[in-house]
């Protein structure tokens, strides 16, 4: 008996070991891959922000969504870099970016206003992503003379419609999970390996089964969003932030947007966003939305399609910013 419980307690001790040493390569490799894209920071009066650049021509501020930072921001409007010079600063709390005191949405896009003379940036095309579509829009009414136009994909903003705190997933037990899995790379690790399906819908707001039936670049570039949340300890600030924001956002003054808007979002995000999509663009003064039935928060099947439409959008007022700049 002594010899079985000995040679249980070895096995258990194995797998403990192995589990540990494939979470510190994970990490170390989700670690190395944030560091690949070469951040810089700033100093602002709101403390620093890290950024990252990528591409070349009219320039454009790419303000990540929840579980972001400027790795993410430079991730998802990769499409663009061939066009347009991508800047992609981590908002408040989120990699290498300080989260100041008692911050708001409004403070957020003055410290975006303040960025950009930073780095030389006087106007920009402003993409805002999920939670970041706040302080993009914040800017635009802020500070109209930065934003030569806005694409917003899947708003978590306000509408008259949308029902407070749309999440993936509903009920205390979740969220306590979810706060919980936040604080701890090991727990949110943990999580990815054992319950995907459970990551994908918590987070993503997608259905699982819509990932699953999926091409398998697709299949792909929907695991690459969601490992790509780690080391989630250098995003917890963030995203804690954005939970109490974006959960319940407050409506702005979207008449005071003058630039022109593109907003995008699909029926089935379960974060709600297809609402505030439509009611921003009903309601800014030069709007336009596209909406799509299926695809979820992470825009499942319609990745191709969306940035065409982006493209588009974004193509002849390009030219004028070239022609703007000069030679």
């Amino acid at each position: 008996m002594r010899r079985i419980l000995l040679l249980l307690l070895l096995i258990v001790v194995a797998a403990g070991g192995a589990i540990y040493l494939a979470f510190r390569q994970d990490i170390a490799a989700a670690g190395a891959r944030v560091a690949g894209h070469g951040s810089a920071v700033v100093e602002t009066s709101f403390g620093r922000i890290a950024y990252a650049e990528a591409g070349a021509g009219p320039p454009l501020l790419a303000i990540h969504g929840s579980g972001g930072g400027f790795d993410q921001g430079l991730d998802f409007t990769r499409r663009l870099s061939d066009e347009y010079r991508l800047i992609a600063p981590s908002r408040f709390g989120y990699v290498g970016s300080d989260l100041p005191e008692s911050a708001t949405i409004a403070m957020q896009a003055d410290a975006l206003d303040e960025f950009m003379d930073k780095v030389g940036l006087d106007r920009a095309f402003i993409f805002g992503g999920s939670a970041g579509v706040l302080s993009a829009m914040e800017l635009a009414i802020r500070h109209p003379e930065r934003c030569r136009a806005l694409v917003l994909a899947v708003p978590a903003a306000y509408a008259p419609t949308r029902k407070p705190n749309t999440a993936g997933v509903e009920g205390d037990f979740w969220f306590g999970v979810m706060r919980a899995v936040l604080n701890s790379d090991f727990l949110f690790w943990s999580l990815m390996k054992l319950s995907p399906d459970t990551m994908t819908q918590m987070l993503l707001a997608t259905d699982p089964a819509l990932v699953a039936a999926a091409e398998p670049a697709e299949q792909e570039r929907v695991h690459g969003i969601l490992t790509g949340i780690l080391p989630v300890s250098q995003r917890a600030a963030g995203l804690l932030i954005d939970m109490a924001t974006a959960g319940d956002p407050p409506r702005m003054e979207l008449e005071k947007i003058a630039c022109p808007v593109l907003t995008v979002s699909l029926r089935d995000d379960m974060f709600g966003t297809s609402d505030p999509a439509e009611y921003i663009a009903a309601t800014v003064p030069n709007g336009r939305a596209i909406i799509y039935l299926t695809g979820g928060h992470v825009w499942v099947g319609h990745d191709e399609e969306i940035w065409r439409e982006v493209k588009a959008f974004l193509a002849p007022l390009g030219q004028d910013a070239l022609a703007q700049i000069g030679p």
